[in-house]
């Protein structure tokens, strides 16, 4: 499975006054992929963006002509980049794909941690209010990578699955845990104790098992976190 490579440097995100690294555009040449992402990426916000357990975002390029269908052309679907992710791809989705999942990329070796958790930038990137919760509540999130083996990696490089520890858990599941069926408290003792699944997630799942509630994600999904 060919790969499409991309990197954004941060900018004021248009209609807001916020920096934001979500433009991200293909590259054409080799680059180093290191333990905080590709060489040259950058995150706005680092406390909600970047770091290991969000050093590479993988959407897939299969859900373009859905969004089409749900939202219209729009000239963002034209190309890949449109929701600000590193790896585009055609052929995996996050009905395939389960935390720690192994690939090889190039020289380098990634590891599935976690979805993606939809923040307001996507509404003002796509100029539709409710976008970041459209994509939250439709599962097509995309995914994160955390990085075991840097290396150089190229576009066009294969994404090559080399290993599989919890198969079970793929991130349609983890999200349906997340926002569907929210307080289930079997799915819940399981996500919290997942060690391959990022310690963020983990712990959403401990919050809730103790408080019986679920988060208000209303200020991350319409402009203030």
């Amino acid at each position: 499975m060919k790969t499409i490579l991309l990197t954004g440097k941060a900018a004021t995100l248009a209609g807001s006054d916020r920096p934001s690294g979500i433009a991200k555009s293909p590259v054409e040449a080799p680059l180093m992929l290191g333990p905080e992402g590709l060489a040259g990426d950058q995150q706005a916000d680092r406390r909600v963006h970047g770091g290991p357990e969000k050093a590479v975002h993988h959407y897939p390029r299969d859900h373009y002509p859905v969004w089409r269908d749900e939202i219209g052309a729009h000239p963002l679907l034209d190309e890949p980049g449109a929701f600000g992710e590193n790896i585009s791809t055609t052929g995996l989705t996050e009905a395939d794909v389960a935390v720690g999942d192994t690939f090889r990329l190039g020289r380098a070796v990634l590891q599935v941690s976690q979805g993606r958790q939809p923040c307001w930038k996507l509404n003002h990137r796509f100029g539709i209010a409710d976008m970041a919760r459209c994509v939250q509540g439709s599962g097509r999130t995309g995914w994160y990578y955390r990085v075991v083996e840097p290396g150089i990696v190229a576009p066009g490089d294969a994404l090559v699955l080399i290993d599989r520890s919890a198969p079970d858990w793929t991130i349609r599941r983890l999200w349906h845990v997340m926002y569907v069926e929210r307080l289930n408290p079997d799915d819940l003792s399981r996500m919290a104790s997942l060690d391959v699944l990022a310690e963020g997630w983990r712990r959403h799942a401990r919050r809730r098992l103790e408080s019986g509630q679920v988060e208000d994600w209303s200020r991350r999904l319409e402009g203030s976190s």
